[in-house]
């Protein structure tokens, strides 16, 4: 396993903490609570692991955000299965 020095959320700096709640608050309401959350209450290791970049953390995942909007014509359904096929087909294991 590779190892990223990451920023805990606990020593994040305002501009660090501004992305973080940022790109959270483009989610969809059942990503608040977090599958495998971290001891401090902080981001993902995915979303850490950009903790050194604020502007990168938070351009890279609200994109995410924002192309799951409700707005889109697209459904809520069809929008999970296609980042599941993305995440098959990269093998990605989340």
């Amino acid at each position: 396993m590779t190892w990223i020095r990451t920023i805990p959320l606990a020593e994040a700096d305002e501009k660090l903490r501004r992305a973080m709640e940022g790109q959270r608050e483009l989610y969809p309401s059942e990503y608040a609570t977090p599958v495998h959350p971290t001891p401090d209450g902080g981001a993902s290791e995915i979303v850490a692991s950009h903790s050194l970049i604020p502007d990168a953390l938070f351009h890279a995942f609200a994109t995410f955000g924002v192309l799951m909007s409700p707005e889109l014509p697209l459904t809520r359904a069809q929008h999970e299965m296609i980042t599941t096929m993305v995440s098959v087909t990269n093998r990605c294991v989340y």
